[in-house]
């Protein structure tokens, strides 16, 4: 299992009035370039603790939480939708001093990139998606029928939300998680003001934010690279290769065996090598100017990883 104690404690960074909990870390020589890491829900940057580790022998390695997950704020005045989340992507980038970042993103995380890229103007030297939440249909039945009914599922007694939660969180996966990553990956939703928090983020979400971006991946101005969990539950693998044809040069599929939806958790090790591999066929981006750093606070709660094995397509 993998948790936040594997990461440096977070700095928490203020854009536009709303805490941010970010972490960087730094390769102990000459950095190879830089990364930024995007998750999605109902995640929070500890899913690429394992990812994170590995490339950061290398590469300095850039970690968020979106506001409303994690460590990040999470109080109701906070806006969780894809839309006002890439616009704090893109001032993050521009407070770390950032030019051209690679950037490697999961579920709702991909939504973001894409939408700070193609509405916003945030330039990136290549993108890796994994498992991306940006074509019609998305969002479970359960999704949507929160999303439907969040004032009822907020009043629900802890332990049936807390049940509620780890069945969700566990469902993602192809084979079983260990009932330490569930846990870890939960915990962030747990107690008064993550239930709130958990319910609210669902209802925040929209096709209306990710519809603008499907309509322009043609106009992407990056080198493209999608990843998938072949047995993905929650997204199938067919819109992997629906992607593939809207994207200019229909980029190359890589795709994940015996793998479900948690891509950088079920098998850290294989999105890592075809990560490396990737940034390894890109030219180098241009280097940063400076880093911006916010006050500092230590991590609480932990994350996870497991199996399986790859293929490109």
């Amino acid at each position: 299992m993998m948790t936040h104690d594997s990461l440096p404690p977070a700095s928490i960074v203020t854009v536009n009035g709303t805490s941010i909990a970010t972490r960087t870390l730094e390769p102990p020589t000459a950095s190879a370039g830089d990364i930024v890491l995007c998750h999605g829900t109902p995640w929070s940057s500890q899913v690429w603790t394992s990812v994170a580790t590995d490339l950061s022998r290398d590469y300095r390695v850039f970690l968020w939480d979106m506001p409303g997950y994690g460590e990040s704020e999470k109080s109701a005045a906070v806006t969780t939708d894809l839309a006002a989340q890439a616009v704090r992507l893109g001032a993050l980038i521009e407070l770390w001093g950032l030019q051209r970042p690679h950037v490697v993103a999961h579920d709702i995380g991909g939504a973001v990139a894409l939408r700070a890229h193609l509405l916003n103007g945030v330039e990136y030297a290549d993108v890796f998606l994994w498992d991306v939440v940006t074509l019609d249909p998305w969002g479970s039945p359960f999704f949507r029928l929160v999303a439907e009914n969040a004032h009822v599922f907020e009043q629900l007694p802890a332990h049936l939300h807390a049940a509620l939660v780890k069945e969700y969180i566990a469902a993602a996966a192809f084979r079983p998680l260990s009932d330490e990553d569930v846990e870890a990956l939960a915990s962030q939703w747990l107690g008064p003001i993550g239930q709130a928090a958990f319910y609210r983020q669902i209802t925040a979400l929209s096709a209306a934010d990710t519809r603008p971006v499907a309509n322009r991946l043609e106009a992407t101005r990056s080198p493209v690279r999608i990843g998938w969990g072949r047995d993905d539950p929650w997204i199938p693998l067919r819109q992997a290769y629906e992607l593939q044809s809207r994207f200019p040069d229909h980029p190359e599929v890589v795709v994940l065996d015996d793998v479900g939806h948690l891509t950088p958790v079920e098998h850290p090790s294989a999105v890592t090598a075809a990560v490396r591999a990737w940034l390894a066929r890109q030219p180098a981006p241009p280097r940063r100017r400076r880093v911006g750093h916010g006050r500092s606070r230590r991590p609480s709660p932990p994350s996870a990883a497991q199996g399986g094995r790859g293929t490109a397509q």
